[in-house]
């Protein structure tokens, strides 16, 4: 469903896309491509203790009008009223985190993604998944190695779910792993509070962000700065000083901190900068 408040024109400024206005797959994949590279994977609302607002006005406030981006429910929220207000058929789904878990472990609903309807065949995107987002949509084939701009990914079907999977380091690595369930905006708000409020969530006590470019991809864990080469090395530094970590979200990543001397004090409070290599 459409809203009147979002604002295409300048979303597509935004990303940087002047192409043609149309349901189309070379439509989706020029976005799908563009998005990720604009708009930066980011968590300084939660780390700084500001609210995470889902309302097309805050998400086109934040992630549009402002250099900010944000989490999964903001970049997939905002992206698919994009591609409603091109004419796309666009439903949300929900998925249970694996990265950095057992295969077989249940962990909560707390990621989103978008199904895709085109030309009667079913496409899945997802613009921010941190350090691995897509760059490209995938079709819901399973078992079909799909190159995107960046790595290759594939669809893996296990009983009732599928689990999305990309090829990381020379192996194939889970993402996460999702069903076919509509889900709708209000499925998101308890997932999205957890995730912004709870002292539990990690996301409260640790600096991440990720931006892919053209040929590489930048991801930030606390002080960890890590450069992958698309099909090549990947290279990491530590960064020593809050100053220089605030430099680096400002520059790689093109984020404008909300209040930096609240983050650089949040950064010396919180032992960001104790990590080691």
């Amino acid at each position: 469903m459409t809203d009147a408040s979002f604002d295409l024109d300048v979303y597509c400024a935004r990303i940087g896309y002047d192409g043609p206005r149309e349901a189309s797959l070379e439509v989706l994949q020029a976005l799908h491509l563009l998005h990720p590279q604009a708009i930066p994977f980011e968590n300084l609302n939660p780390f700084l203790g500001l609210p995470v607002k889902l309302d097309i006005a805050s998400l086109q406030a934040k992630l549009v009008d402002s250099r900010r981006g944000g989490y999964c429910f903001e970049h997939n929220l905002l992206f698919m009223r994009a591609l409603e207000a091109l004419g796309f058929s666009v439903t949300g789904l929900a998925a249970r985190v694996l990265w950095g878990q057992p295969d077989d472990a249940i962990t909560p609903r707390g990621h989103m993604l978008l199904r895709i309807e085109l030309d009667g065949r079913t496409y899945l995107a997802d613009a921010g998944f941190g350090a691995l987002t897509q760059t490209g949509p995938l079709l819901l084939v399973p078992d079909l190695e799909q190159e995107t701009p960046h790595e290759p990914f594939r669809i893996a079907e296990t009983g009732d779910h599928f689990r999305i999977q990309a090829s990381a380091g020379g192996e194939w690595r889970t993402l996460y792993r999702f069903d076919l369930q509509r889900q709708y905006e209000v499925d998101y708000i308890a997932a999205n509070y957890f995730l912004s409020s709870s002292p539990d969530s990690h996301f409260r006590s640790s600096v991440a962000a990720a931006r892919a470019v053209p040929g590489k991809r930048y991801a930030l864990r606390n002080n960890r700065l890590s450069v992958h080469h698309t099909g090549s090395r990947s290279e990491q530094r530590e960064i020593e000083t809050a100053a220089e970590l605030a430099e680096t979200l400002e520059t790689l990543f093109d984020i404008e901190i909300p209040d930096r001397a609240a983050f650089e004090a949040k950064v010396q409070a919180a032992n960001i900068l104790e990590t080691r290599i």
